[in-house]
């Protein structure tokens, strides 16, 4: 393809993405397909001569579409907003076509001088504390863009691991880090995100999962004598996680609280969660949740959930970057340069290659503006709230989380075992998308305002349906109901596959599924579907085999003595 043909096809592409934006509305939210459906449609090896644009175009709506689930779509409220812009967008096709690899300043000085720059912008407009500001004066801190918020997690506790170490070491350098390993443990919530299990997984360290109170909020005081116990043990607390916005009902942690908990402690690294939430720090009346940052080590937020910036994004921020670079710096001779002094953002994450993400920051915070942003995000809290308040007045309903932001966790006064069924009718539908969660014990559904230009009139709508649904559910499982609910039109039946599907099912280790509080519900709500590990499947294998071989044995014995 020469730039006459990009010119032409990239205007056709512009030309599909726009109509697929503006019509998003026309199609349903996710697909019904299942496992190995493009294998069906798609030849099994590349083609020896390259194609014409016009085919690979035309079969993206007819091969990869139906596949696709709409995160953009209206009535998409299932896990968290994709974040997503025209401004955004057009920020990711410039770094796609400059195609800088910026691990160091000397690789893309722009790239690396943007970042450090937009990371302030965006530290200030949180408001967040001065340490976390490179260019504020005497700071030793500052931002750097990581891929997830699962690498912000690992990043830092990699950080702090190496940090507890060497405290631990002393002057016993002929001793290797690893010797230490065993004695360093992390604390984290129940609450908190899978990513903080799967980084201690990856450090090789112990974690403890610890109770929230009756609001899903982690405290100090739990915290301080989870602590206290494993000081007496012998072992050393290094890492300490706080969530603000949980996953499951948008809960938050008490940092004030377990910020001075940590304050007690050298070898502790205090981490802060805001992958959410802690973009809702742009708004005057959110910051009364982020009080006690001023203790925290480090805090992470992801643009491309609350701020309209596309996947890949999460800013992470750390109150002194040279434990960072401690724990994270290899400088083979082909990566040094002459500018000794320039920031290398390769010795602030895992990986050495990065795509020049600031561009993509840069074009919505200068298109949006603050008040802009500030807009957005208000306007799904209002929607949120409105949503609140319907569930609320229908006494069939309850409410099962405090709704700050945009994420209502509701359910049926029922069995958890009807509220599965009622989600799983709702998205068997394909007019909407929700997904579960396990609130206060309860199963419940989780209805999250994600769509840019989200209005009441699609709240509303939802909610009509919402209670259709329900009406279908309490007449198929013989619930007494209250006052009739006009349906439209009766929805598919829904089958038993579906039911386990479309409510949600999850595979779990043995290892996993043993820690639950519930062995029928994930703390995600989902209903957990056993994988068992190799050496049991062999085990079983083997137990299966000699079953068979003694059964033969027996049928041949039997055999023989009617012969004889």
């Amino acid at each position: 393809m020469d730039t006459k043909d990009f010119n032409k096809y990239g205007k056709e592409m512009i030309d599909y993405i726009c109509n697929y934006m503006e019509d998003i509305g026309t199609r349903d939210v996710a697909p019904k397909v299942d496992p190995g459906y493009l294998k069906q449609l798609v030849p099994s090896e590349a083609p020896q001569k390259g194609e014409d644009f016009k085919t690979i175009l035309a079969d993206i709506e007819s091969k990869i579409m139906p596949g696709v689930v709409h995160w953009n779509h209206p009535y998409f409220f299932a896990y968290f907003p994709s974040g997503n812009s025209y401004p955004s967008i057009l920020g990711d096709v410039l770094s796609s076509a400059i195609g800088s690899i910026g691990f160091s300043w000397a690789s893309c000085p722009a790239s690396t001088e943007l970042e450090t720059i937009v990371l302030d912008w965006y530290a200030k407009a949180l408001d967040l504390p001065e340490f976390f500001v490179s260019s504020s004066p005497g700071s030793k801190g500052g931002g750097a863009i990581q891929g997830s918020a699962s690498e912000c997690a690992l990043v830092c506790m990699i950080s702090a691991r190496a940090r507890a170490i060497k405290e631990l070491k002393g002057n016993n350098h002929d001793i290797h880090d690893s010797v230490y390993l065993p004695q360093l443990v992390a604390y984290a919530s129940r609450e908190a995100h899978s990513s903080i299990e799967k980084a201690a997984k990856m450090a090789i360290i112990k974690l403890r999962i610890l109770d929230t109170d009756s609001r899903g909020s982690f405290r100090g005081e739990t915290l301080r004598a989870a602590i206290e116990k494993d000081i007496k043990e012998g072992l050393t607390p290094f890492f300490v996680v706080a969530t603000v916005g949980t996953t499951g009902a948008c809960a938050f942690d008490n940092l004030k609280e377990i910020g001075k908990v940590c304050q007690n402690y050298s070898t502790i690294w205090f981490h802060v969660d805001g992958a959410y939430a802690g973009n809702s720090f742009i708004l005057p009346e959110m910051r009364q949740f982020k009080e006690g940052m001023e203790y925290a080590d480090s805090f992470n937020t992801n643009p491309n959930k609350l701020l309209l910036t596309n996947f890949d994004a999460s800013a992470l921020w750390v109150r002194d970057v040279m434990a960072l670079k401690t724990a994270l710096t290899v400088n083979p001779l082909y990566l040094q340069h002459e500018h000794a002094s320039a920031i290398d953002y390769r010795h602030y994450g895992i990986p050495l290659s990065r795509r020049f993400r600031s561009l993509k920051l840069w074009f919505v915070f200068r298109s949006y503006g603050i008040s802009g942003l500030q807009q957005y995000i208000r306007n799904h809290i209002t929607l949120a709230k409105r949503f609140e308040q319907l569930v609320r007045a229908d006494e069939r309903f309850e409410v099962r989380n405090d709704v700050h932001l945009g994420l209502v966790c509701f359910r049926l006064r029922q069995s958890d075992t009807t509220n599965r069924d009622l989600l799983a009718r709702i998205n068997h539908s394909g007019k909407f998308h929700m997904t579960p969660a396990l609130v206060r014990g309860k199963y419940a559904i989780r209805f999250c305002v994600t769509y840019e230009h989200a209005k009441e009139e699609h709240i509303d709508y939802a909610w009509q349906e919402i209670k259709a649904f329900a009406e279908e559910v309490c007449e198929a499982e013989n619930i007494e109901k209250p006052a009739p609910i006009v349906v439209k039109k009766p929805h598919k039946k829904l089958t038993r596959k579906d039911s386990a599907r479309f409510s949600f099912t999850r595979s779990v280790s043995r290892e996993i599924y043993q820690r639950q509080s519930s062995i029928s519900n994930l703390p995600d709500g989902c209903t957990p579907i056993i994988v068992l590990e190799t050496d049991d499947i062999l085990k079983s294998l083997q137990k299966a085999t000699r079953k068979n071989i003694e059964a033969k044995y027996a049928e041949t014995d039997s055999t023989d003595e009617v012969s004889n």
